[in-house]
């Protein structure tokens, strides 16, 4: 298959190539004819970076990203889907689709012919003259992807089209789209997806590429040689979704954090509820203390986004491990789901105290000053040397809704400050 685009060593920082926050690091990868490619990472892995670096939205830092002509010479071009629609409200469903066109300067009355056949393709015939608030989130998703395919592009880019849609609704337009790109109907080279849903990307995809974080780079390449249309009980789409998640887990097959952990990492804002939750599920029956990820995202409906944090959190906790994609209950953390409220509490501040140096900090600070009060604005301060204030503000709330349930300090929102009011 010829390749459609072709990219090599591409970077990409914020605040510029020298000094900047690193968000993608030599990238290398190929989107060639006739497949469906797919990027897999978590939230700040660069999956959208990436392709909207493709779509020419973007303006990498450094590395080179060509598109290669077809066998004819012609020259390639991009459409892009977005997760969030992107109409305009006041336009109609058909000019809506015109967009492009427009913008392409094509002739109005060949215009409104290619809208109306790629309004009539997606399943919107009748709907050409209703306005976006009249339509449902799915019927809306649709109009974006007319929008997308009247262009004819050669490439496809789609930025997690299905997530802002429910259940039914995502299921459906993903089996369209995928029954369209099998007959051949779409009129397009290759797509490249950006998901963080693993089965949705094994569902879809030839291939699919797991992008790690921080900064995203192509960790791992996964060939799905099933048929379409795919079973998700198939016992090879089964096999592929646990290998996938346990390659995505390997980082994760140590503690996320060290157990001597700093002020200079940041912490998942996961709540306690989150956390007693996971650990009470992988710890009943069927699991009995041990859990496939992919098992206990489709029991719990969580996305990776949402149950990596969860998972991560319990490992630096020393509540669970994670041993070649399966969850597993450690002692402390099979202890902590027999346990009462009050057994539990003291097993929660006992493990803040020995893993989470910040929640140890803080109560330290407390016991040694003679009002056993300090105001949030200092612990922010010293988390602001080694992080964003965002992320500064992210660890800080994490800490303070654990460092509660455990009954380490106390907080008052009101007057932003720690105290040992309600501790012993």
């Amino acid at each position: 298959m010829n390749p459609v685009v072709t990219i090599s060593g591409l970077g990409h920082s914020y605040g510029g190539a020298e000094g900047g926050a690193p968000i993608l690091d030599d990238v290398a990868l190929e989107v060639r004819e006739g497949e469906v490619v797919g990027l897999l990472g978590r939230s700040g892995s660069g999956k959208s970076t990436l392709l909207r670096s493709i779509a020419g939205l973007v303006e990498p830092s450094r590395g080179e990203l060509r598109f290669v002509p077809d066998a004819a010479g012609k020259p390639r071009s991009v459409a892009m889907v977005f997760q969030s629609f992107a109409l305009m409200p006041w336009l109609t469903v058909l000019q809506n689709v015109e967009l492009g066109l427009e913008a392409q300067h094509v002739p109005a009355d060949e215009r409104r012919r290619r809208a109306i056949a790629a309004i009539d393709l997606i399943g919107l015939d009748g709907f050409e003259n209703a306005f976006p608030k009249e339509l449902s989130g799915g019927m809306r998703q649709r109009v974006g992807l007319a929008r997308a395919l009247v262009v004819e592009p050669s490439l496809l880019l789609m930025d997690e089209p299905f997530s802002a849609l429910d259940v039914l609704t995502a299921e459906t337009l993903r089996s369209d789209l995928i029954e369209l790109w099998g007959e051949g109907q779409l009129g397009i080279a290759s797509i490249l997806i950006v998901t963080h849903n693993i089965e949705e990307a094994v569902l879809m995809c030839d291939r699919i590429l797991v992008l790690s974080s921080n900064p995203g780079r192509i960790a791992a390449e996964f060939r799905v040689d099933l048929p379409q249309p795919r079973d998700r009980l198939d016992p090879r789409f089964r096999d592929l979704v646990e290998q996938i998640y346990a390659r995505m887990t390997q980082r994760a097959a140590a503690p996320a954090l060290p157990v001597d952990h700093g002020l200079d990492r940041p912490l998942p804002e996961v709540s306690v509820n989150s956390l007693a939750g996971l650990i009470e599920e992988v710890e009943a029956p069927p699991f009995s203390g041990r859990a496939p990820l992919s098992t206990l995202a489709d029991t719990l409906q969580l996305e990776i986004d949402e149950l990596f944090p969860i998972i991560e959190t319990l490992q630096m906790l020393h509540f669970l491990d994670v041993d070649d994609g399966d969850a597993v209950l450690t002692e402390r953390g099979a202890a902590f789901a027999q346990q009462g409220v009050d057994q539990r509490k003291a097993n929660f501040r006992r493990t803040l105290e020995q893993h989470v140096r910040l929640a140890s900090h803080i109560r330290k600070v407390l016991d040694e000053r003679r009002s056993h009060q300090a105001p949030a604005r200092r612990f922010r301060d010293e988390l602001e040397d080694h992080m964003s204030p965002d992320f500064a503000a992210t660890t800080l709330r994490a800490v303070i809704e654990w460092g509660r349930y455990a009954e380490l300090f106390a907080f008052d929102d009101d007057e932003d400050q720690f105290s040992l009011e309600d501790p012993a």
